[in-house]
């Protein structure tokens, strides 16, 4: 996309007169403020809520056959987190790109993260502390090791905690990445994470059940989480280096959303089998990386007609931020 002021972006090189239609078509997929994403984030809050609500440690035979189908539905919501690295690998990476070569580009990151995490993570633990959580759980939390304590023999005392350190250690590696290799190495290196992360949760769960218990904590490890993050990283990297109009990324957005239809019966496998481990997850990133192309494609052509504020409240509540490239 041209580097040339908004109101230059959609006016003729003479100055003739543009239609409301043609301006609104020129508007760049990729702008300093994107409120649609932050209705993206609002649906995976309520995801989240919905599988907390109504599937997490539901007793489905209290109740009728019907209405037991349907909480199980709720299931789904568990993809809310998967929605959400997919989100954030997208956004993180685009403000990397944009500061990459600005002075202080790691002081400017990590002290945003810092004010926005810090805060609220630190009260949470000394709420655990408080309550009688294990120190050695706190230690590592401390470390941002809260999804890998198994690996040091202590239990998951409180499990909410692995997606933040999943999302802690992308901000610990990959601005190292992007601030050093190139835009194609990037993308290399994302779509290798996309390429590993189900085969490492495969051998994760043949490992684990050889020793006789498969645990739902395995496939909370770094390692095999990290697919959704890259899936957003490689989705930010692409549409700054190719920079399509709305025409090709339209098309591209339709090729990822019917691979994600296609490969959906591995959606739906139980993680109780190697295949559901390690395949599960895959068809929703497709669809994830999908809705967010969508979202800025509708964004960028109709603005406040694509958002909900509703959704963009709930996505505010639940992370104090809006969705600033």
């Amino acid at each position: 996309m041209p580097d040339v002021p908004y109101s230059a972006a959609i006016t003729s090189p003479i100055h003739t007169p543009v239609s409301t239609s043609e301006a609104a078509a020129e508007i760049p997929l990729i702008r300093a403020h994107m409120p649609e994403l932050d209705s993206v984030r609002g649906v995976a809050v309520l995801m989240v809520m919905f599988y907390h609500a109504y599937y997490w440690g539901m007793d489905f035979s209290r109740f009728p056959r019907i209405e037991g189908r349907l909480l199980q539905l709720t299931w789904v919501g568990r993809l809310g987190v998967d929605l959400f690295f997919v989100l954030s690998g997208f956004l993180i990476t685009g403000l990397l790109l944009n500061a990459k070569s600005r002075p202080d580009y790691y002081r400017k990151f990590y002290i945003r993260r810092a004010l926005r995490i810090l805060p609220a993570y630190s009260a949470t633990l000394l709420v655990l502390l408080v309550t009688g959580v294990s120190l050695k759980f706190i230690g590592l939390s401390l470390m941002y090791l809260s999804n890998l304590t198994p690996l040091f023999g202590v239990a998951i005392a409180y499990p909410v905690l692995w997606s933040l350190a999943v999302e802690e250690h992308f901000y610990l590696l990959w601005p190292l990445a992007v601030r050093n290799l190139s835009s194609r190495a990037l993308l290399a290196g994302a779509a290798a994470v996309i390429l590993m992360s189900p085969l490492l949760r495969w051998v994760s769960f043949e490992l684990a059940a050889a020793k006789g218990w498969v645990s739902y904590e395995t496939f909370d490890y770094t390692w095999n989480s990290a697919d959704g993050l890259a899936c957003g990283a490689f989705l930010a990297v692409w549409l700054r280096e190719f920079a399509p109009d709305r025409k090709r990324f339209g098309k591209e957005i339709a090729a990822l959303l019917a691979i994600g239809l296609a490969l959906m019966p591995f959606g739906t496998l139980s993680r109780h089998t190697a295949a559901g481990a390690a395949l599960q997850v895959v068809p929703w990133h497709f669809l994830f990386v999908a809705v967010i192309g969508a979202a800025l494609l509708a964004g960028s052509r109709w603005g406040g007609a694509a958002r909900s504020r509703l959704l963009e409240f709930l996505a505010r509540l639940a992370t104090g931020c809006t969705c600033i490239t």
